[in-house]
């Protein structure tokens, strides 16, 4: 299993700049999607719920202040292997060229953000866990 630095420096590998909110989401979906394709996680880091999507901390942590980002220096591209790369370059493909508003307001009308939201109010920030259950089940029944 690849470490999310590991997906995050594959991303970027593929597609850069991007900014930080649009990675955060190309992390949230290619959890998602590799969940139902795979039927395992591609990464064991945590996703929240925050007010503008699907953020993974420990990589907000990294990128944090950053609008853009270019390259990811912390994880190794090549960790993934064939099957996990295939994943994401699948999202890639398809998220890849949306705006990164466009994927938030996509992730704000979805099931796993929503119920993780647990009725908190917009603007209200939280640390509530996407689980990758909710993920597993709600994308996999598209």
């Amino acid at each position: 299993m690849a470490a999310v630095h590991d997906v995050a420096a594959y991303i970027l590998s593929k597609k850069s700049p991007l900014t930080a909110m649009k990675l955060q989401k190309l992390l949230y979906y290619s959890q998602a999607w590799h969940l139902v394709w795979r039927d395992k996680p591609l990464f064991q880091a945590r996703v929240e719920a925050w007010v503008n999507g699907p953020v993974v901390p420990e990589v907000y942590r990294y990128h944090r202040g950053q609008f853009q980002i270019a390259k990811w220096s912390k994880g190794d591209r090549k960790a993934l292997d064939a099957s996990e790369r295939k994943a994401v370059d699948a999202v890639l493909k398809f998220y890849g060229g949306k705006t990164s508003q466009w994927l938030r307001n996509l992730t704000h009308q979805e099931d796993p953000w929503i119920k993780a939201r647990g009725g908190a109010l917009p603007g209200q920030r939280t640390q509530h866990e996407i689980t990758r259950a909710a993920m597993a089940e709600y994308y996999g029944s598209l």
